[in-house]
């Protein structure tokens, strides 16, 4: 694989709810902002704060976000979230330094990034709506993507299904082919959903948080696979996440069995990564290599079609990480699917990944707690 082969990778930081700085979210917040300031420049894109950043849509509570932000060594890009304009105005969200208008799109490896507001056009709360204006511009994107050949990811706070109005026309837009992935917050829990087409994907807040350890998740999109995995803030560097093949849980109905003969891997590290393995099935242990012009991307040959590959890095440190993903048999038909652009297509537990299956959280979702 040359070079030029790019996956896009993120960090998501989940909903911060930032209040006070003597909370314990404010407090994970800049222990984030430390583990994504150890990391290799350029291993991963950029990072991200989906919206609810500040719990009340103050100015002090964003400029407590801002503080730590500041201290972020990568791009950082930020939507918004129903607290965000608890007060009717996005007025305190956009004073702060980087804040960029929404909606916007950023070309980033090789793919066109949406970013999208869905409070200011509602009325407040849970009143979410993109608005005339907003989704003629994302149907103008996607349709350039389209005609240029580039894959669309989307980046919005909520499930599309969650919208008061337009939720016909953005899930239609995001059913077009070149429309790989959902990034949203919202949901206060770790959720990922696969409709056939479209990969919808949650982290879990780092504020006001209803199930397990705060962290943060890493995407990431190869091909047109996406890959995701939570970490949370006790485990120790290295991170692995495998890129490619895509699990069977996450593959688009379209690209159901086109394995490949490369394994691919994302592995993140505060210490230099002595050794990176992968392991078919139960197999032998084969050697994998980094991929040239590449920051912390791996790859190696799949010697044989099997069930399952597991990949396993080792830091200089002695620490070591495994990420396993199970490849579609395309001999079994796709699941059903629902496509309404709800959670209705969501993937049970999947403990590996670090979805709990809980549901835990206030949103319409959620299950009481």
């Amino acid at each position: 694989m040359s070079g030029g082969h790019e996956v896009l990778t993120w960090l998501h930081i989940g909903d911060l709810h930032i209040t006070a700085a003597e909370e314990q979210n404010y407090k994970d917040l800049g222990s984030i902002v430390d583990l994504a300031n150890s990391l290799p420049q350029g291993s991963v894109d950029f990072a991200l704060l989906p919206g609810d950043n500040a719990d009340d849509g103050t100015p002090d509570q964003f400029r407590l976000v801002a503080t730590e932000a500041a201290r972020l060594r990568m791009p950082l890009h930020v939507i918004t979230g129903d607290h965000d304009f608890k007060p009717r105005t996005l007025d305190a969200f956009y004073a702060v330094p980087g804040h960029e208008a929404l909606p916007k799109a950023v070309w980033m490896a090789g793919r066109r990034c949406l970013f999208l507001d869905l409070v200011s056009a509602g009325s407040g709360g849970l009143d979410f709506r993109l608005g005339d204006r907003q989704l003629d511009w994302a149907e103008r994107e996607v349709e350039q993507a389209e005609a240029a050949g580039q894959d669309v990811v989307v980046f919005m706070h909520t499930y599309p299904a969650d919208l008061q109005e337009g939720r016909a026309r953005i899930s239609a837009l995001l059913a077009r082919p070149h429309v790989v992935c959902v990034d949203m917050g919202h949901t206060h829990y770790n959720e990922l959903a696969n409709d056939g087409g479209t990969v919808f994907m949650a982290t879990r807040s780092t504020g006001q948080i209803e199930e397990g350890p705060s962290g943060f998740s890493i995407a990431a999109v190869d091909g047109r696979g996406v890959s995701w995995r939570f970490k949370t803030l006790d485990a120790a560097w290295p991170f692995v996440l495998v890129t490619h093949p895509v699990d069977r849980r996450l593959v688009p109905d379209t690209e159901r069995g086109r394995v490949g003969t490369v394994v691919r891997a994302k592995v993140f590290s505060d210490t230099p990564v002595v050794a990176v393995e992968m392991r078919p099935d139960d197999g032998e242990w084969r050697a994998m290599h980094p991929v040239e012009g590449q920051v912390a991307l791996w790859q190696g040959d799949l010697p044989v079609r099997c069930r399952g590959i597991t990949v396993r890095a080792t830091g200089a440190n002695g620490a070591t990480d495994e990420d396993r993903v199970e490849p579609a048999d395309p001999a079994l038909p796709p699941p059903v699917r629902r496509a309404d652009g709800s959670d209705a297509d969501r993937i049970d537990a999947w403990p590996e990944k670090g979805v709990l299956g809980t549901q835990l959280g206030p949103n319409r979702n959620g299950r009481p707690w």
